[in-house]
């Protein structure tokens, strides 16, 4: 049975159908189990929710927390608070950094802003997604701060994260992407990332770099490799979309959150690039709530220790 996806269109239908704490609860409670709920310890279907926002079973009498297991677990906030910031989060096209947060929501503390906006950066991962397809272009780059009078770039710099991405290519337009870091440019990092994230008879565009080299060998892709040396033209004439995605990754972090970013939790933000980037078409911002709350009820919790340590 299809489940019929429930979400506000707009700013206004949000207002409207989140207009108080109980709204909000009912929504977690339909979001988390869109099939209904069912009690673990007597399968009926009966409940009511109690003062404590815990569902009751009324055959069993057994209650359940409903924030149990997800990102909203012993949260102190009132629902309404988290809904209208996931809400501002997806609304935000360039990204949302933890300073506008902390002066949008009156928040406290910068680390106060800043946590909250991690939590949801895991959940903005979905386990199981569909891999990207048809004509793929990979390569690496490096994000990270710029080697102070060394100059040194490509492969072999230090102090930058290496980063792989894949790209779609729909044409002239990109499709959707996928990041990962990994600790070097040998085919044991790059061909599992490829196996991990392209499916299987899609065409793979890759440079002449020889830990592709193998790509050719099996069976799984079609393997497409662009050299760049005696070409007569530059990397990013020869895999155009992939160079796209990482100027655009770069120029994102270096304008919403101006480049501070820690090498310890670039993958979190990476993820948000993604998330972002791969919905860019959804004709309503509250497709992207709904995802992201969908996603937010089957993420374990962390704290602050947890996310920094």
């Amino acid at each position: 049975m299809e489940i019929e996806e429930k979400y506000p269109k707009d700013f206004q239908e949000f207002l409207a159908q989140f207009s108080n704490e109980t709204a909000c609860w009912h929504y977690l409670i339909d979001t988390r189990w869109p099939g209904g709920y069912v009690c673990s310890n007597c399968l009926s279907r009966k409940y009511w929710l109690t003062a404590k926002h815990k569902i009751h079973c009324s055959e069993c009498e057994k209650e359940f927390s409903i924030t149990s297991g997800t990102i909203f677990q012993e949260t102190k906030k009132p629902l309404l608070l988290w809904f209208h910031i996931m809400w501002w989060v997806v609304a935000q096209k360039t990204g949302a950094s933890a300073y506008n947060l902390k002066d949008f929501m009156g928040f406290g503390s910068y680390e106060t802003a800043w946590t909250w906006l991690h939590k949801l950066r895991r959940t903005m991962v979905k386990e199981g997604r569909e891999k990207l397809s048809g004509i793929v272009e990979v390569d690496e780059t490096y994000i990270g701060g710029e080697e102070i009078g060394t100059g040194k770039q490509g492969r072999g710099a230090e102090d930058k994260s290496l980063v792989v991405v894949a790209t779609e290519c729909v044409g002239k337009q990109i499709g959707r992407v996928r990041f990962k870091i990994i600790s070097d440019a040998s085919k044991e990092n790059l061909l599992p990332f490829i196996e991990e994230n392209v499916e299987y008879g899609s065409t793979v565009i890759t440079d002449g770099w020889t830990s592709y080299a193998s790509l050719s060998q099996n069976k799984k892709y079609e393997h497409i490799k662009k050299v760049i040396s005696g070409s007569g033209k530059q990397a990013h004439e020869l895999l155009p979309h992939v160079h796209m995605v990482d100027s655009l990754v770069k120029r994102w972090i270096n304008g919403t959150h101006q480049g501070k970013i820690s090498t310890k939790h670039l993958e979190y933000y990476l993820d948000e690039f993604a998330f972002r980037f791969n919905r860019k078409l959804s004709n309503h911002r509250g497709k992207l709530f709904y995802r992201l709350m969908q996603q937010a009820v089957t993420t374990s919790p962390m704290t602050y220790a947890e996310i920094t340590k």
